[in-house]
């Protein structure tokens, strides 16, 4: 049984309702590229121009936000609209803490994996050598890759989308207690369109709290409203900038007035919760998260999940494809496929 939040006086509720899960398996099915080649998304024009060396400017967002209804799935009409205005959805208490006992356990593990640590997908603070993030855990046998498919996830996506879609990129953010540094403000979307070839606003992004993300460990930051319009940004995208972006990142960020402009119009929300908690986002909406300098570890789970009638085309401004593990362009996972 899924848990309905709805919100009353500036409150969320919980009150229980039926999600089918007869259509929506937990496992996945891999779909090869050329079934789905005819679904792709073959824009003539970009419509998101970004890092061309020019200045910081806003556009228009092109793509819906919301692509299903309250028919197609287990959101009803409220937290739909809500989705649109806001950007995303923010569900405290979705999960037990007995449903990630798992998870946190093998995230324990991970952590102290000294192999682990020098494989690819492995990204590792600039400064102190702590883990900092873990990507294309989905792919992985174990727990975590079961929760990134998990059907009551999976049938939210779906729904927001507006149909069938695949797991884009996944990653656990460690955070760790002292040692966890700060992800500076971005909009996935800039970066996934142009360094990865993202076309179309039609792709969303799950955070799953593995431990609580309270107002002082470094939680979620998120800018209501940002995701109306596209910010393009200044500069030059050098080869193989993910090195350096996936540590500290400084390209494909606000300018201070633009983003002053957009917390000063839609204000400021912190993802704070339990563990459990769930936060859906879409993919152009302005977020960030500051460095966690108390003892509480803040460690959430990230899955993006993109339509198959938008999978990947050529990076922007004759970039070379970023690696698979960072946007799956070749394994196309669809959970419920």
């Amino acid at each position: 049984m899924l848990c309905n939040f709805i919100g009353q006086g500036g409150s969320l509720q919980r009150t229980p309702f039926q999600i089918q899960t007869s259509t929506i398996p937990i496992y996945a099915k891999e779909v090869p590229m050329a079934a789905i080649a005819h679904k792709t998304s073959t824009a003539s024009k970009n419509l998101y121009p970004s890092r061309t060396r020019g200045h910081y400017r806003l556009l228009p967002r092109h793509d819906p936000v919301v692509y299903g209804s309250p028919d197609t799935g287990p959101l009803d009409k409220a937290m739909i609209a809500r989705y649109e205005k806001d950007g995303f959805l923010h569900l405290p208490g979705f999960f037990k803490e007995e449903d990630l006992a798992a998870v946190v356990h093998e995230l324990d593990k991970m952590r102290g994996d000294r192999q682990l640590l020098d494989r690819e997908e492995a990204i590792t603070e600039p400064d102190n050598g702590a883990l900092r993030s873990l990507f294309a855990v989905h792919l992985r046998d174990c727990a975590t890759a079961r929760l990134c498919h998990d059907p009551r996830i999976v049938g939210i996506a779906w729904q927001l989308l507006g149909g069938a879609a695949y797991i884009l990129q996944s990653r656990i953010n460690y955070k760790p207690g002292f040692k966890g540094r700060e992800f500076f403000w971005h909009s996935d979307f800039e970066t996934w369109h142009v360094e990865d070839g993202l076309a179309r606003m039609r792709t969303l992004s799950c955070s799953i709290s593995l431990t609580e993300n309270a107002p002082m460990n470094g939680p979620l930051m998120l800018v209501p409203g940002s995701h109306a319009d596209f910010l393009s940004c200044a500069g030059d995208t050098p080869e193989e900038n993910y090195k350096r972006s996936l540590k500290r990142q400084d390209l494909g960020v606000p300018d201070p007035e633009h983003l002053s402009h957009m917390i000063e119009r839609g204000g400021l929300t912190g993802a704070t919760g339990p563990a459990g908690s769930v936060t859906f986002f879409d993919c152009n909406l302005m977020h960030g998260s500051g460095s966690n300098i108390t003892p509480w570890p803040r460690s959430n789970v990230f899955i993006v999940f993109n339509s198959l009638e938008n999978t990947l085309q050529s990076p922007c401004n004759g970039l070379v494809p970023r690696p698979e593990f960072l946007a799956h362009r070749e394994h196309i996972d669809v959970p419920g496929g």
